[in-house]
This record gives structure tokens, C-alpha cells and sequence, in this order.
């Protein structure tokens, strides 16, 4: 089947760009000694997770236990959730999980550690803890230096708990190549203040994690291993940030020119239901995505279920029954939409995958 031949609105990705990304980011961990823990949630499917454990990744990363249910299977030694979680239940399965496999958990308060040390005990297994500090994007996290130490101390003296380490997201790194390297400059300082303070107090620490893809090739002095998710696609967002070309692109969402009767505009059957609502956040900051075939076209509103181009520079006419295919602005939120992605080399369609950790939020 060729591509223009889908059933749409559909989810593609260019498995040649794909085979790239995945080596590119594998090889600049490999080079600067730096582990590669990829965020799954990106692609939130077990095959992309397998193809970047056999390119070296030394475990994966997820936000949801529901997510790391569905990682397991692609056979890491160790998962990182990446989110402080809480509440009786998931921390049940959470726990179950440590029975076949190593799982860290990354928490900012001891209330929660008390409660995943509870589960842990329960069941008789340790789960690593990673606690995690704010390197200026002020989501979660304590202060980096002596409350770090603090709550590591606490962690170290829960049954079923073994302190491993620290964990930031640097997500405040963003913006032109510029603005991500000043920011870095402040993480940096931030890193540095954390790892000190256990320095100081003669604890080791055997891992500090942080990274996405924005700062991903940005060095940090102190980090262990980065986790970046976006990287395994890109989008909108990484292109106008300079991490990627447009060519670096690996998904597109396949559409079909539905109606062309209002002068001026073109409706393509893609929208808040299909690219997501999320607006870009580099580069120009408008638009829903960008119509490669037709560039001078803006993606200028989402329906549910309509995409509303303004195609007034267009410089290709768009016509009822046209093709086209739209690069998100946000691949992640995209991917969270679809069912299942079908996998293209050239033109050619040569499978599908399911997207088995859609819809995972608990």
C-alpha cells in the first residue's frame, strides 16, 4: 500500500528517520560517556522501546506505573518512573513490578516516601529512589544542596527503599540555541549545588539524571545519564529550537482535503482529536502544524475533527480529495492520540504498530 492509499487521518512514521534519530542519540551518549535512559513517552510503544535498548540504553524512563506495565515488556532491567507517585493502588502494582525487575521511583517529599516504602515492605521487594531537585523550572523538586541530603537521609532509613541517586528535569532549557545555552549555565549551577552538598556529607552518589531533548547535546558537568523522549521523532517544537532539521521529522499525520467551498480556507479531516490542541511553543508560535506539501498553508484552527487552513499563500491549490501530510507541533501529545502508527519506508507502507501505552495516566 502506498501512503496516499491510508484510510485518514493517519499516524505514520518514516522508519528510515526514525533508524537515525535512534543512532544519532545513542552514539553521542556512547561518545561522551553518558547513560541513555529514553522517556517513553513519546512513542509510548514497546517496539521503538526495544530498537533503544539494543542501541545501548540502559533502561527506560516513563511518568505512569500504567506505562511502565506496558514498557516491561520490552525487556529492560530497569525502568525509572519519572513522576512522584502516590496513592495505594498504584503503588501495589508498582511494587509487583520490582519483583521481576529493578524500578527506581523519583519523589520530592517524605510523605510519599513513606508511602512507596509501605508498598515496597508489603510485598517484600526495594525499590530505588531517586530524589529530585529543582533546577529552575519549579514543577517539582526541592532545593538543590542540604534538603537533597535531608530527604535522602529519610529515604535511607525506609525499609524496602534504596537511595540511588538524584534526578532533575531540566525543562526550563528551552528556546533559540542561545537561550537553551544560557540556561544550561543555570542548571548547571543548580547540578552543581546538589551533587556538593552529598560531597560534603561523604555520600556517593551512583546516579544524577536529568536531560530532554532540547538539552540533550548540551553538557552538563556532574550528570550521569540524560533522558530525552522527543528525540525519537522530533517535531515542530525541536525543529524552531534548532535540535532538528525538518528531514529529522519522523512522523507526519497523513490527511485528506475534505472541503475547499469557503474562499480562501481548506478543511483537512485532522484536528484537536487527531494533532492534538497543544500550540507551538518555539520558533513563531502560531499555528497547529505544517502542511508540507503545502507550506504556505496555516494550520489557523482545530475543531474536534477539522483542521481550518488558511490558504490564502498558499502556493499550491487544495483541492477536495488532495493529500497531505502535517508535521505536528507536539509529537508526544500527538502520538497520545492514535490508536496505532503505521510505518512507512519512502512511500511504501509496510506495517503498523499498536500504541499500547496510549491513554496509560494512572
Amino acid at each position: 500500500m502506498r501512503i496516499n492509499e491510508l484510510s485518514t487521518p493517519a499516524l505514520t512514521v518514516d522508519l528510515d528517520v526514525l533508524e537515525k534519530n535512534l543512532d544519532r542519540m545513542a552514539r553521542y551518549c556512547r561518545e561522551h560517556g553518558v547513560g541513555l535512559r529514553p522517556h517513553t513517552k513519546t512513542h509510548k510503544t514497546p517496539e521503538v522501546a526495544e530498537m533503544q535498548l539494543k542501541r545501548g540504553a540502559v533502561g527506560l524512563t516513563v511518568a505512569k506505573v500504567g506505562e511502565a506495565e506496558v514498557m516491561a515488556g520490552a525487556g529492560p532491567e530497569e525502568i525509572l518512573v519519572a513522576f512522584p507517585i502516590y496513592g495505594s493502588e498504584k503503588l501495589r502494582r508498582l511494587a509487583a513490578l520490582a519483583k521481576a525487575r529493578r524500578i527506581l521511583i523519583s519523589l520530592d517529599s517524605e510523605t510519599d516516601a513513606r508511602e512507596v516504602s509501605g508498598a515496597a515492605t508489603a510485598l517484600g521487594v526495594t525499590l530505588g529512589v531517586l530524589v529530585e531537585f529543582d533546577a529552575g523550572l519549579h514543577r517539582c523538586g526541592v532545593e538543590p544542596g542540604k534538603a537533597c541530603v535531608e530527604l535522602a537521609r529519610k529515604v535511607e532509613a525506609l525499609p524496602g527503599l534504596s537511595f540511588r541517586g538524584l534526578m532533575t528535569f531540566p525543562g526550563n532549557i528551552w528556546g533559540t540555541k542561545e537561550e537553551r545555552s544560557q540556561e544550561s549555565q543555570r542548571v548547571g549551577e543548580a547540578v552543581r549545588k546538589a551533587i556538593a552538598a552529598f560531597e560534603q556529607e561523604h555520600m556517593p552518589l551512583e546516579i544524577v539524571s536529568a536531560g530532554s531533548t532540547p538539552s540533550a547535546f548540551l553538557e552538563i558537568p556532574g550528570i550521569t545519564e540524560i533522558r530525552p523522549g522527543t528525540y525519537v521523532y522530533n517535531d515542530l517544537n525541536t525543529y524552531y529550537q534548532g535540535v532538528c532539521k525538518l528531514e529529522d521529522c519522523a512522523v507526519r499525520v497523513v490527511a485528506t482535503v475534505i472541503s475547499a467551498a469557503v474562499p480562501g480556507r481548506a478543511m483537512i479531516d485532522a484536528g484537536s482529536k487527531t494533532l492534538s490542541s497543544d500550540l507551538l511553543g518555539s520558533g513563531p508560535k502560531a499555528g497547529h502544524g505544517l502542511v508540507v506539501e503545502a507550506p504556505g498553508a496555516t494550520i489557523i484552527k482545530l475543531s474536534e475533527e477539522h483542521g481550518h487552513l488558511d490558504v490564502t499563500r498558499s502556493e499550491r491549490e487544495l483541492r477536495v480529495g488532495d493529500v497531505v501530510t502535517v508535521i505536528p507541533n507536539h509529537v508526544c501529545t500527538c502520538v497520545n492520540m492514535h490508536d496505532e502508527m503505521f510505518l512507512v519506508r519512502g512511500q511504501e507502507v509496510t506495517g503498523s504498530w499498536r500504541i499500547a501505552a496510549r491513554g496509560k495516566i494512572r
